[in-house]
């Protein structure tokens, strides 16, 4: 049984677009590749014949796997949720209690998470500690080496 899993609406588009990308474009490709190596001869020496057909399969797997994903997405309603604690898709102000330094993160589904962007996982450590969390509480978070306290100095949905 697969699990649901939450999308933005940017999120659900991306993972929609890469799976007809993987059907429409990379499917045909492998199919190519079979095909010129099954012209090359004899099958039972064909390396080039294996290597395409593990290929193959290994696409195939990827495709089911993504179409399992898109079919368990749930599209998350951001105008239900509450901006008084910070919860999926709230863009979190916070500040280090150690060195004084605000940073200021979007908590996402982990799928979506990109560091580069300022988009945090809600299963990393820093989200799962934010979670919750209202402005003017301070989060205690456990990481590998000790642990963090934040201040959260604003929330919004951005």
């Amino acid at each position: 049984m697969s699990t649901v899993s939450y999308y933005t609406a940017e999120g659900l588009k991306k993972l929609k677009e890469e799976l007809e990308y993987l059907k429409n474009v990379e499917r045909p490709k492998a199919s190519e590749a079979i095909a010129e190596a099954r012209d090359k001869g004899d099958l039972s020496e064909n390396a080039e014949y294996d290597a395409a057909k593990e290929a193959q399969g290994l696409l195939e797997m990827k495709i089911s796997k993504m179409e399992d994903l898109v079919a368990n997405a749930r599209l998350i309603d951001e105008s239900q949720l509450d901006v008084s604690k910070v919860l999926v898709l709230s863009t979190v102000k916070i500040k280090n209690q150690a060195n004084g330094m605000e940073l200021k993160y979007t908590l996402v589904a982990e799928s979506e998470a990109d560091l580069k962007s300022g988009k945090i996982s809600v299963t990393s450590p820093i989200g799962k500690g934010l979670l919750g969390k209202s402005v003017g509480e301070i989060a205690e978070i456990n990481v590998p080496n000790g642990v963090l306290k934040f201040e959260i100095l604003e929330i919004s949905r951005d």
